[in-house]
């Protein structure tokens, strides 16, 4: 019996400790219907630069307009490369409340070379409709570097956007509900039938039988107090239930623009075999000038040599073995010996052969 109980409670904490160590909070897979963000944008001027701003009309009515408002003679000439014009963006988060601070990001928007060393003037950033809700106003924080003279330049990151810390004062407040009526909806992140109905179960199971109600494979209707204060209790304990959700969909990320191949755990290999050979074809091209004698009446004649060579590498066969991990996918096509661009294709190809189990989404 002593030998039972020795051999059950490892077992036991070792499961206990799977079942935690994969549990999830519903605040990290669901959000609450009606608390969302809002994006805010503005037409801004940074001065200040040194040198390495634009002249570009815009930037010069920009700079008229606005030494007319500070009362100074207006559509004067105002060229001047020490100005830019820039696209002010933010975001809102929902309980901003006017006199709070947020973040702001500014980019170049009429060909300046760098916003480093600027300094934003005050600028009004509205929302989608048309009503300022954030005036933006402060020194720039450029995180690349550069210097040019005597024809060479060197430049390191980026330096025509960058950033106010804090930079925006909130003006207007945007009216957020937590839920209307007796109920709050709750969204999933991803849909999955199998995760609402872990959410609904641990719900009812916390709070009561009928509580909660799934409407489809992300909704979930929850009957929630109507007094403020008691819904906010409720709602805290609410997103702090733990649960285990659905496993997630095998998925393959392809980015064809840069060749970066980005899978999840969950990925898997049938056994097959791959030949993977690379085409190049190089045409050139040579004008050949045929010119006529002295005095002979003729005409020069110029005529193009083509030379076409296609080349294709030799590409062996190669089996890939199943693989059921991670760590064994990776294996398994690096022994291809391919490269991250020849990958895209291979990718492709044992998708449609069968052999990938996975979604493969191309971005």
């Amino acid at each position: 019996m002593k030998r039972l109980w020795h051999g059950l409670i490892p077992a036991f904490f070792a499961a206990l400790l799977c079942q935690s160590a994969n549990a999830e909070r519903i605040k990290d897979i669901a959000n609450i219907d009606g608390i969302r963000t809002n994006q805010l944008i503005g037409y801004g001027i940074v001065v200040g630069l040194d040198g390495t701003g634009d002249t570009s009309p815009l930037t010069n009515q920009g700079l008229a307009n606005l030494m007319g408002n500070l009362g100074m003679v207006n559509g004067q000439n105002l060229a001047t490369k020490n100005a830019a014009s820039v696209m002010v963006t933010a975001q809102l988060a929902p309980f901003v409340k006017p006199g709070q601070n947020i973040d702001v990001t500014v980019s170049s928007l009429g060909g300046a070379k760098s916003l480093r060393g600027g300094t934003l003037l005050m600028t009004p950033l509205k929302g989608a409709d048309g009503q300022i809700y954030a005036m933006a106003q402060g020194n720039l924080l450029v995180g690349g570097v550069g210097a040019a003279a005597g024809g060479s330049s060197t430049q390191v990151n980026h330096l025509s956007v960058g950033r106010v810390p804090a930079g925006a004062t909130v003006e207007r407040a945007v009216p957020t509900r937590v839920g209307q009526g007796d109920f709050i909806h709750l969204e999933l992140k991803e849909m999955d039938f199998t995760t609402a109905s872990r959410v609904t179960d641990v719900i009812s199971r916390q709070f009561g039988r009928g509580v909660a109600v799934p409407l489809d494979a992300r909704v979930i209707q929850v009957k929630a107090p109507v007094e403020i204060g008691q819904r906010i209790a409720f709602l805290s304990q609410l997103e702090n239930l733990n649960l285990n959700p659905g496993t997630p969909t095998p998925k393959v990320i392809i980015n064809a623009r840069t060749g970066s191949v980005v899978m999840n755990q969950l990925v898997e290999l049938e056994k097959c075999a791959i030949a993977h050979g690379n085409l190049s074809v190089v045409i050139n091209s040579e004008p050949q000038v045929s010119q006529p004698n002295a005095l002979s009446g003729g005409q020069t004649a110029v005529t193009q040599k083509v030379d076409i060579q296609v080349k294709s590498d030799k590409g062996e066969l190669s089996v890939v073995p199943a693989a059921a991990s991670l760590n064994d996918v990776v294996k398994a096509l690096n022994s291809v010996g391919a490269s991250p661009q020849d990958l895209l294709a291979i990718l492709q190809a044992m998708k449609a052969a069968g052999a990938l189990k996975a979604d493969l989404e191309i971005i």
